[in-house]
């Protein structure tokens, strides 16, 4: 159901402008397809929707040039909780310790994150190491995953 909304929104926009909301909850219910704002609103964001101007002083909703880069960028986050078994700092090198086989896609999804802090990253099959630019940036960012693992 789902799928087949997101689906039509995205077929909707490609044929027409629409700007607001309410006008994608008119064209979906002329389709038959029933949901609320707060739905509409929470499609808008998993797509990746955004607002262009047409003209005139007018937008339309369209996909968003980085909704691929994005969505990359979410499924790496979900690899990296997954992958962790342990995260830990000396001085400004972070050690990120994953199962097996790991620790590239660990830190593929640190780099997708881009965290402003980082000077760069190298990982090797189990342990990734991130050089942050000094002590207390590699011990926030520990705090940060670890809050997030939590």
């Amino acid at each position: 159901m789902k799928n087949d909304r997101q689906s039509r929104i995205l077929e909707i926009i490609e044929q027409e402008n629409v700007e607001t909301q309410e006008q994608l909850q008119q064209r979906l219910q002329e389709q038959g397809v029933i949901c609320t704002q707060a739905t509409i609103s929470r499609d808008i964001k998993q797509l990746h929707l955004v607002k262009e101007p047409v003209g005139q002083g007018r937008y339309r909703y369209t996909v968003s040039s980085q909704r691929s880069r994005l969505n990359v960028a979410d499924k790496l986050r979900g690899i990296f909780r997954e992958s962790i078994v342990s995260i830990d700092n000396a001085q400004n090198i972070v050690v990120i310790k994953t199962m097996s086989g790991l620790a590239n896609a660990a830190a593929a999804a640190v780099d997708s994150m881009t965290v402003p802090y980082m000077v760069g990253s190298l990982a090797g099959d189990d342990t990734a190491f991130l050089v942050m630019r000094d002590t207390e940036s590699a011990k926030s960012f520990c705090e940060e995953v670890h809050e997030m693992l939590k």
